[in-house]
């Protein structure tokens, strides 16, 4: 199984992950309390090790915006948490060479298939650190991030609804920032289960 950390701001959350070797990162382009600019991601970019790979979070943003930062070198991976309908998954898929994840907030949106790479299964207020009912995920057509209040006291449990990988945000943060042992607890324990 792998893991993402996603929300990361800082020069020490970068230390943090290269320390921990998490499969994932994630750096995120939407309004939130965790939005980096271009620039920021560029600088934390740089000091990543270049066998995690970072993922851009987004919320209805233009694709040339997108197709910026991939070009950059800035992400490897684009996750889409808004509105983005499948004209907008196709010409973003023929301006780009990385892979798609689509989120999906299990309780808000219906369930449906997009040409994406994978999915990303959240609660109703993504970022929040509320985990939602994993029961209602079904069989899947395709590999899937299970995110959503993820935690050291839960993971083990989340590690059991087969998803491809364990997205953690919130969960491995004190005081609304990254936390060193909570994500080394938790890579630690998702690789080695």
């Amino acid at each position: 199984m792998k893991i993402k950390i996603c929300g990361l701001t800082r020069e020490i959350d970068i230390d943090y992950v290269n320390q921990a070797k998490p499969d994932y990162v994630g750096f995120v382009f939407a309004p939130s309390r965790r939005q980096v600019t271009i620039d920021q991601a560029k600088q934390l970019k740089q000091k990543l090790d270049s066998s995690i790979l970072s993922v851009g979070v987004f919320v209805d943003a233009p694709i040339n915006s997108i197709m910026s930062l991939v070009d950059l070198g800035i992400i490897d991976l684009v996750q889409l948490h808004g509105h983005e309908d499948d004209d907008y998954i196709e010409e973003l898929k023929q301006k780009i060479a990385c892979p798609i994840i689509k989120a999906i907030r299990i309780g808000a949106q219906e369930m449906r298939h997009y040409d994406v790479d994978y999915y990303l299964f959240d609660g109703i207020a993504p970022g929040s650190g509320q985990k939602f009912d994993w029961s209602l995920l079904k069989a899947m057509d395709k590999p899937y991030f299970l995110a959503g209040g993820i935690n050291t006291d839960n993971y083990q449990e989340a590690m059991k609804q087969h998803a491809y990988a364990l997205d953690c945000s919130s969960g491995v943060e004190t005081d609304g920032f990254k936390d060193c042992d909570k994500i080394m607890t938790i890579v630690k324990g998702v690789h080695n289960e």
